[in-house]
C-alpha cells in the first residue's frame, strides 16, 4: 500500500509552533498592565462679539480606582498664556464644568479643559490625567 499525503513530522511541527505561538500571545496579554481608560471633551462658539457672554462647556472622566476626578476650563488669549478659568468640584464619577464670561476686546481666545486625579478633596498635588483638544473662539 503506497501513502499519498504525507502527514509526518513536518505537518505535527507546523500544529505545534501554531499552537505554542497562540499560547505565547494569551500569557503576553494577561500579564500586560492595564490602563485607565477616560476622555475630556469641550465646546465652545466658533465667534462671538465684543462684550457678549461666551459659554464654554466641558466634561470628561476617568476610569481609574481611588481618585476623584476635577475638571478645569483654562484659557489663552491675548499674549497672557494658559490660566484657569474656573474649575469643577470634585467628583467620583464624571465630572462637568461650565465657565461664562465676556471679551473686551477683538481677537481669538483659545480653551481648553484638562481632567485631574485627587487623592482627597483637599489634594495640593493633583495629577493630570487627561486635556481635550484646543478650541478657538474668534472675537469680533
Amino acid at each position: 500500500m503506497t501513502r499519498t499525503k504525507k502527514t509526518g513530522l513536518k505537518a505535527r511541527g507546523g500544529r505545534l509552533a501554531a499552537v505554542g505561538a497562540l499560547g505565547l500571545a494569551s500569557v503576553a496579554l494577561a500579564t500586560a498592565p492595564a490602563f485607565a481608560k477616560g476622555a475630556v471633551e469641550i465646546t465652545a462658539p466658533h465667534t462671538a462679539q465684543v462684550g457678549k457672554t461666551i459659554t464654554v462647556t466641558a466634561h470628561g472622566g476617568d476610569d481609574s480606582a481611588g481618585l476623584l476626578h476635577q475638571l478645569c476650563v483654562e484659557e489663552n488669549g491675548f499674549g497672557e498664556g494658559w490660566h484657569q478659568e474656573t474649575c469643577s468640584t470634585p467628583a467620583t464619577g464624571d465630572a462637568r464644568v461650565t465657565a461664562a464670561g465676556a471679551s473686551a476686546r477683538r481677537g481669538d481666545l483659545r480653551f481648553h479643559a484638562v481632567l485631574y486625579g485627587l487623592t482627597s478633596r483637599h489634594d495640593q498635588k493633583p495629577v493630570r490625567l487627561h486635556a481635550s483638544d484646543v478650541v478657538r473662539v474668534h472675537v469680533r
